[in-house]
């Protein structure tokens, strides 16, 4: 709403004008009082308009229409008003034609103005909350050449004026509208309804809250709509729907989001900014890691390690109880003997192979941020500290499984290509959440949770690969986070099942690459079982991972190739060369890598792998390609230097 009197000087001037020439009129006199009744009417309503709170987007249309309107009744009028009307009708066109038309359009401005105040006033229902207007209020005469139009502006006047259950319906009636249609959405934006929307997600109730966030997403239909929402304070207002209760508001805000995020990447950093990566890495940690031994069930005296660990769960919660009974959040496990003084040091050096020793100490590591305790997160509990709805919301498994895939499928959008969004993420908690949701999943809850956490971790793993100072803090081979990401990635990987887990398993694993040791050759075998008769993206994904293993950039690529020729890969590289239609390019790069760090080896030559580079020098389509111009001629000769025609 916005001020309109501005915009109702001239209709009020020129229906006082009609009003006055039709008083005057000296023929058609009958005709001219019925214009000038209308003429009085549409200017007491103009004068009521003025005094309201206007709707300015349709207000603008129906003023324009009765100031032309009103021009054509003064015209009209100034004829029957000025010179002898006998004289006049022998030099002058009869205006008896001109009245039902002109009374027509009068008529028109008349309803248009009066549904104009019907929906920037609010209707108070019979218990004066205001929810009267729970129906809409027609739609004006203009409507009839875009009624969708005129629906919208209804919808986000009832909005501005109505009671929280019909704004709540609004909402939710212009989440439908978006989504139905781009141009529905942009026509929302246009007719400025994301200030009441914002309005009502802070103000409505439950029902109103997540309406009103499924239509901002929704409105976020392409980068241009997404900057506008960014301009009016989408991001701001969002984290904060991040921080209270209701949950299934926040998995909606969670969602729009990745929505928002997805489609536009200047809303990355500044949702970051506003701290938005901190609230959605605390609820996928809520319930997933536990710091708090008010969450668990066990005595405070007892201090000895637990005998079982059968989850990377339960693993967490024991140190952190450890870690809670000692006092200190900053001191690690080797420099506290006393914290494992009830454990022998053979069983230590057991767990400590093992997956969920990995996990034992990461709470220990994540604890200290930048040098400061990490505030804990204390999920869904208000301000006071009570529970009341919000426990409620917690106690169901649903809900709370939706608010964690939603979660993770925001940060995994946010993570995409920014590595300061990326560096947030893997100094807080939810490398290991990621790795432990792998592990569990969702419990058959449908959500993809374990999907958004895999493509979570390949987008980080990508600007991982590019950048040395996270690699080096987020994936260094120390990290108790990153080698249970690591983890989880092998079993995936080695598990070898073609569903939607295994080809970000594969990228992630390719992109982590250059942060492995060169004792770390566990992860070849799994990549390299891959290229042998398995599907074809499956196979491509795999062939781009070894060749990041092999590529000159890795500075244990001569490592690596043994182990990926060890592992029988050359002899399926030929085979992709040959017959590797879509991967045969990628398959012969690798090649030529293999071929120029491990010349000497005996299974290059049994495979028959110089003349595998021999028949595609020769094929033009393949030497085309800048990649293999420039490692082929290289490969071709270092293997027949170092192997023997006889081996050939």
């Amino acid at each position: 709403m916005g001020e309109g009197a501005k915009m109702l000087v001239r209709p009020i001037q020129l229906a006082d004008e009609v009003a006055k020439q039709c008083a005057a009129a000296r023929c058609f006199r009958t005709e001219c009082g019925d214009l000038q009744a209308r003429a009085d009417k549409l200017a007491a309503l103009l004068r009521q308009a003025a005094r309201a709170d206007l709707y300015d987007r349709p207000a603008a249309r129906i003023m324009a229409g009765a100031t032309q309107a009103l021009a054509k009744a003064s015209a009209l009028a100034a004829r029957c008003a000025h010179g002898h009307p006998r004289l006049r009708r022998l030099f002058t066109l009869s205006p008896a034609a001109g009245f039902p038309r002109t009374a027509a359009l009068l008529d028109t401005a008349i309803e248009d103005v009066a549904w104009l105040l019907r929906i920037s006033s609010a209707q108070a229902g019979a218990d004066g909350d205001g929810d009267g207007d729970g129906d809409l209020r027609g739609l004006p005469n203009i409507a009839q050449n875009e009624p969708i139009l005129f629906l919208i502006w209804d919808h986000v006047a009832r909005l501005h004026t109505g009671g929280l259950a019909a704004r709540a319906d609004s909402a939710a009636n212009l989440a439908s509208l978006a989504r139905d249609s781009q141009h529905f959405a942009k026509l929302i934006i246009e007719e400025d309804g994301i200030p009441p929307l914002l309005r009502l997600l802070k103000e409505g109730t439950d029902d109103g809250q997540e309406a009103a966030v499924r239509a901002l997403g929704l409105l976020g239909c392409d980068p241009e709509s997404v900057d506008k929402l960014v301009q009016a304070g989408i991001c701001s207002a969002f984290t904060a729907a991040l921080k209270e209760p209701p949950m299934r508001v926040q998995a909606a805000v969670a969602e729009a989001i990745a929505t928002l995020a997805e489609r536009s990447p200047t809303c990355q950093e500044l949702f970051a900014q506003n701290n938005a990566v901190r609230y959605l890495v605390g609820h996928l940690a809520s319930g997933t890691i536990q710091e708090h031994s008010r969450y668990s069930v066990g005595s405070k005296s007892s201090t000895a390690a637990p005998t079982h660990m059968t989850s990377l769960h339960s693993v967490v919660l024991a140190k952190t109880l450890s870690s809670r009974h000692s006092g200190d959040f900053g001191t690690s496990v080797a420099d506290e003997p006393s914290r494992v003084s009830t454990v022998s040091k053979a069983e230590l050096d057991m767990k400590r192979n093992q997956m969920q020793s990995v996990v034992q100490s990461a709470m220990a590591a994540k604890t200290k941020t930048n040098g400061s305790l990490v505030p804990p997160f204390r999920p869904q509990l208000g301000t006071s500290g009570s529970s009341g709805r919000a426990a409620r919301d917690v106690e169901d498994p649903d809900l709370r499984a939706r608010l964690k895939a939603m979660a993770a499928k925001a940060l995994w959008m946010l993570a995409r290509g920014r590595l300061g969004v990326c560096k947030s993420i893997t100094e807080s908690r939810a490398l290991l959440c990621f790795a432990v949701l792998l592990e569990k999943g969702d419990g058959g809850m449908g959500t993809n949770m374990q999907f958004f956490s895999a493509m979570a971790i390949m987008e980080i793993a990508r600007v991982a690969e590019h950048n040395l100072a996270l690699r080096q803090s987020a994936f260094k081979p120390s990290s108790p986070a990153a080698k249970a990401v690591v983890e989880q990635l092998l079993h995936i990987v080695r598990k070898g099942d073609y569903d939607e887990l295994l080809l970000p398993c594969i990228t992630a694993l390719g992109c982590l690459a250059r942060t492995f040791t060169a004792s770390e050759t566990r992860m070849i075998a799994p990549l390299v079982q891959l290229l042998d008769e398995r599907e074809p993206p499956v196979i491509k994904e795999a062939v781009l991972a070894l060749t990041k293993f092999a590529c000159n950039d890795n500075h244990l690529h001569v490592n690596h190739c043994k182990a990926i020729v060890d592992d029988g890969g050359a002899r399926h590289l030929v085979q992709l060369v040959y017959l590797g239609d879509e991967v045969q390019i990628e398959a012969l790069i690798l090649l030529c890598y293999i071929a120029s760090h491990v010349p000497e080896s005996e299974e290059l030559a049994q495979a028959g792998v110089l003349a595998v580079l021999l028949w595609a020098s020769k094929q033009q389509y393949m030497v085309q390609d800048v990649r293999v111009e420039a490692l082929l001629p290289e490969a071709k000769a270092r293997l027949e230097l170092f192997q023997s025609r006889a081996s050939r």
